[in-house]
């Protein structure tokens, strides 16, 4: 279909049509008159029986009568169907731009109409666009026809239809021949001057202006159209690939991959192809999966392997020996390591391709094509794979170079970024090495960068049960996916006495059992797998030849996201509820930071989780030309607790607002002696420094899961603080604050003081557990 827009809709073809075979006859008379005695003969023949069967002439309202003296229909079709290619063509005759097709060769009842000869809804093409279309094409008819004026003819349409035999889709061209339809005016003939025609002329879009001009009921059209189809589907799949390929990111995405890998299914006419692609790292010298992809690359085991006699580099050097793609059109009797073979054959794959992806002298990546079937992929299907092979390897080098540039800005922004806080120690180290480098020294490199004697803080909100309730907003979606899947199958069951329909409700009924008590590890991919691709094809296929199923699919469909192509409904909850918990979190604690920096700067570090953690250093050693004193930290030890009980009692306003109602608990580790924090140039980040000082950080990674000995209850709980500490003083200064924050009213009164059971590599742990006041 052009992809134009169109300025006026049509509700239904406008016009007045008659399906008549006069023009047909027409033809035939004048060939009574030919000069080739052949024709000529055979004309006046064809003649002789038109006239001895009036119910051929004037107009045709019973289909019947051309069903019933099929020999004179058939006779009078040879203008149109040559016998010679009846069989191979695809070709169709329909009342004047209708859809009922009353003659038409094999090929083209099989690719477009069903069972009552009716043409089927194209899957890329709108009603009101075709009937735009054939409107458009009336009017470029009656125009040359009633008022000699010849305009170029439109673009072609091209219908996508299903092609079931396979379970894919094809595109084929569609041309409509009108030289068997005349025009008949009705009434006086609408009086257009030269300038009016000249303007329609050259607004053929504005249907708006025709409509006005030339008003439908001026006019019939009688005969009848002719369809002539030609399979494009091979030209019009590598014009979509090539617009894929050259997309950015269309390689990191799994959903477009999963497209381009249904295309290319298409275009070998094979719907179980595999498509794999392995990118190659110039600078590791070695072959990188895409991670992401639906399909891993084949070899992705061999991809990382040192071992230069292993299987793949085997066949990698017989591929960049021989430059061209290697065909197993049967992987089992391949002369292939047997290494790579049993991993093929472990994916299921019988025949395969493996073709490296060249772009200029260089060697780019590596595409793999597999079939489950032996002889699938041959020497054969190398036509089609050297087409696609230079688009596959444009793309390749660019998401390649796409995601460099996007690797180094992120680790630009999230590693080598220097807090403000500690720039001048870093300019003063690169300073350093400048000058030594000046003075001769080439081997000098870049000193350690270490803060001594800093104070950290500690500081977590996590949502409470994320981990479950994202488990039960899967199962509840695939339950729900399942029983509308369900109630389709059991509607179709009436009309129709197909075994697949209770194999399909077995299956169901199976799973929905299953997942009611709870859900397994692969349960979300295998269910949506089976849903996609043996359930949903059968949907459109039963919704287009029974319409009485069509409300119960229309409402399976209204339920489905059209971005996921599944029912993301719990999910989408969940989903938006944490993001919006965390957003809401992240965006007050930088706020805060914001003022505490003011107060005394330090380094202040956070990240999203399930939930918000963050990180604080602060010490005399971290800024430059400002004393530091201990009432710094006591003052953004306070900060932090006034932060986190407005932190609470915002999270917890914010649940009843929530797609999902989220809690948060809020946990703070308590640390009262400095250490050394270094910076490691390796993995261009902060870490703690020194053996006593990695206790610090083993706490910090296991106290979310303490739970009070004794009783096994979680330490962390909604709508409380928990303080977790390892020397009395500590709790000592903090009941201080406490105390403080209870006379402002915003804690209760009790304040628990809790042992913890022992975790991991740490004992001897307390703590302190006290109820924030929510209003």
């Amino acid at each position: 279909m052009p992809q134009e827009s169109v300025t006026t809709a049509v509700a239904s073809f406008p016009f007045q049509t008659r399906l008549s075979l006069e023009p047909l006859i027409a033809y035939w008379k004048a060939g009574e008159e030919s000069a080739n005695e052949g024709i000529a003969l055979f004309s006046r023949a064809v003649g002789a029986q038109v006239e001895a069967a009036a119910w051929v002439r004037g107009p045709i309202t019973d289909l019947d009568q051309l069903e019933c003296n099929c020999d004179l229909v058939e006779t009078l079709m040879l203008a149109v169907f040559p016998p010679a290619s009846f069989e191979t063509d695809i070709v169709g005759a329909i009342a004047p731009f209708q859809r009922h097709s009353f003659y038409h060769t094999p090929h083209f009842a099989e690719v477009l109409l069903n069972a009552q000869h009716i043409i089927k809804q194209p899957l890329n093409i709108t009603m009101d666009q075709l009937e735009v279309y054939t409107t458009r094409m009336a009017y470029q008819l009656i125009l040359e026809k009633v008022y000699g004026v010849k305009l170029p003819l439109q673009s072609g349409v091209v219908f996508t239809v299903p092609d079931y035999k396979v379970g894919l889709y094809r595109h084929y061209s569609v041309e409509f021949n009108s030289s068997f339809l005349d025009v008949q005016v009705v009434g006086e003939k609408p009086a257009l001057s030269p300038e009016q025609l000249e303007f329609l002329s050259r607004n053929p879009h504005r249907l708006e202006l025709w409509l006005d001009q030339l008003p439908p009921a001026s006019f019939v059209l009688e005969g009848f159209n002719i369809l002539h189809l030609v399979d494009v589907t091979e030209q019009e799949v590598l014009s979509e690939l090539k617009y894929d390929l050259l997309e950015r990111d269309v390689l990191q995405a799994s959903d477009r991959l999963e497209q381009i890998q249904e295309k290319l299914r298409v275009l070998f006419g094979k719907p179980t192809l595999q498509l794999g692609i392995a990118a190659y790292d110039e600078k590791k010298r070695a072959f990188v999966d895409f991670g992401r992809k639906i399909n891993h690359s084949f070899l992705t085991k061999q991809l990382h392997t040192a071992d230069v006699g292993s299987g793949f580099r085997q066949i990698y050097g017989r591929l960049w020996a021989d430059r061209r793609p290697l065909v197993l059109e049967n992987v089992e009797q391949a002369d292939i390591p047997d290494d790579l073979r049993e991993q093929i054959l472990s994916l299921g794959i019988r025949s395969a391709i493996l073709a490296l992806l060249p772009y200029g002298d260089d060697t780019v990546g590596l595409l793999e094509l597999g079939s489950p079937t032996v002889g699938d992929l041959n020497e054969f299907s190398l036509e089609n794979v050297n087409q696609f092979l230079p688009l596959f390897a444009v793309a390749v080098k660019r998401n390649a170079e796409d995601l460099q540039t996007r690797v180094q800005a992120i680790v630009k922004e999230k590693f080598t970024a220097i807090h403000p806080t500690m720039e001048w120690r870093f300019t003063d180290a690169a300073q350093n090495l400048l000058q030594k480098l000046e003075d001769g020294n080439r081997q000098a490199e870049m000193e350690d960068i270490v803060f001594h004697d800093v104070y950290p803080l500690h500081g977590a909100c996590d949502i409470r049960g994320s981990s479950t309730a994202r488990n039960e907003a899967i199962q509840g979606d695939l339950i729900e996916h399942l029983t509308l899947a369900g109630k389709v199958l059991k509607k179709a069951s009436d009309f129709q006495h197909l075994p697949i329909l209770d194999e399909l409700k077995f299956y169901v009924g199976k799973n929905l059992r299953r997942l009611r008590q709870g859900m397994a590890s692969g349960d979300e991919v295998s269910i949506f797998d089976s849903l996609r691709t043996e359930m949903e094809p059968l949907f459109e296929y039963l919704g287009n030849n029974t319409p009485e199923l069509r409300p119960v699919i229309a409402q399976y469909w209204a339920q489905i996201d059209p971005e996921l192509g599944i029912l993301y409904k719990r999910r989408k909850a969940f989903e938006q509820s944490t993001t919006q918990l965390n957003d809401a979190i992240a965006a007050y604690l930088d706020e805060q930071d914001a003022e505490a920096q003011a107060m005394f700067p330090h380094y202040f570090q956070r990240f999203k989780t399930d939930g918000v953690e963050y990180n604080i250093y602060v010490g005399a050693a971290l800024v430059e030309d400002k004393p530091f004193d201990l009432v710094f930290l006591k003052n953004l030890r306070l900060w932090q607790l006034l932060a986190m009980v407005e932190i609470t009692r915002r999270t917890a306003a914010l649940r009843d607002q929530l797609p999902l109602p989220l809690e948060t608990t809020q946990l703070i580790l308590i640390h009262s002696q400095p250490l050394s924090i270094r910076f490691r140039q390796d993995e261009r980040q902060f870490d703690v420094d020194g053996a006593y000082n990695i206790r610090y950080e083993i706490i910090k990674k296991r106290i979310d899961k303490a739970t009070v000995a004794g009783t096994g209850e979680r330490l962390t709980q909604p709508g409380c603080l928990a303080l977790v500490y390892s020397q009395q003083r500590e709790a000592d200064e903090y009941f201080e604050y406490l105390d403080y924050l209870q006379d402002r009213g915003l804690l209760e009164e009790e304040i628990e003081e809790l042992e913890l059971e022992e975790l991991q590599g740490t004992k001897g742990l307390l703590a302190l557990r006290v109820k924030v006041k929510l209003v």
